[in-house]
């Protein structure tokens, strides 16, 4: 227990700087242990990540919590939880969510408002606020800081009206969010408007946003925290289909490009 809660201690610390946290999301020990290599001083899991890993869709929870284990074994950074919604609808589920994250070493989660029922994609504003609030009591009465993050998903389901996701992310604060994240915003006008809007640290994900946007210009801005979601994970993806298609026609140009296996060596323990 000391060393989740030195873990703790240190991810909260990192939020309540001005300078914003960059936070990578590896998908398994190796990629941990790369990036913690690369010098990053904390790593969030990937939900997307877990499930392309395991070739479905979606991670269930048990896949979620096992492979948040597994990261917070491979090093000594920080680790935050993707929880998507907890897996279930209910309030208390959402509470249990982030009980077991921490029971699984993890010192921050997040919990979003997508439902996963595409008839129905997020929840309805009173239900959305009432499983923040459980999601808050329950990080709470944890023994150790844990960080808090509420996620409001309009933007990535048709939902484009700005106000009514700062309307979301403002009652997450209210609720008990320490953090709080709307994936889906794209420009660094939309950034400021979301940023101006809240009193805590928010979250912004690059993996939606226009890629030409610097870290510099984000600080600028008061963004706290940066992540990259499932992106790292389909960009290696990207390159294994290039070279398996490569091979397919019967080219093998492409082990140009591989990355020395010492570097990888100079990363990952010797047994």
């Amino acid at each position: 227990m000391p060393d989740i809660i030195e873990r703790a201690k240190r991810f909260r610390a990192l939020h309540e700087r001005n300078e914003p946290l960059l936070l990578p999301n590896p998908w398994d020990a190796g990629t941990a242990r790369l990036l913690t290599h690369l010098g990053f001083e904390a790593l969030g899991t990937t939900s997307l990540g877990v499930a392309n890993v395991l070739g479905r869709r979606r991670a269930g929870r048990q896949d979620v919590l096992d492979n948040c284990r597994t990261i917070v074994a491979a090093t000594d950074l920080p680790v935050s939880a993707d929880l998507e919604n907890g897996y279930a609808d209910a309030p208390e589920e959402a509470a249990r969510a982030i009980d077991a994250a921490w029971q699984c070493g993890a010192v921050g989660g997040s919990i979003e408002d997508a439902t996963a029922d595409p008839r129905t994609p997020v929840y309805d504003f009173p239900l959305a606020v009432e499983r923040v609030a459980a999601a808050a009591a329950a990080a709470r009465a944890l023994p150790g800081p844990f960080v808090l993050t509420a996620r409001a998903e309009n933007l990535l389901y048709g939902i484009t009206r700005l106000d009514d996701t700062i309307r979301r992310l403002q009652a997450f604060e209210e609720a008990g969010a320490d953090v709080v994240y709307a994936p889906g915003l794209r420009t660094l006008d939309e950034m400021r408007v979301v940023v101006s809007a809240v009193h805590c640290p928010v979250n912004v994900v690059m993996g939606f946003a226009d890629p030409s946007i610097t870290l510099a210009q984000l600080a600028e801005i008061g963004v706290r925290r940066v992540s990259i979601g499932g992106a790292l994970s389909r960009l290696v993806l990207r390159a294994f289909l290039d070279g398996a298609a490569a091979m397919r026609a019967g080219r093998f140009d492409f082990v140009r490009g591989i990355v020395p296996i010492d570097r990888l060596y100079d990363a990952f323990p010797r047994e």
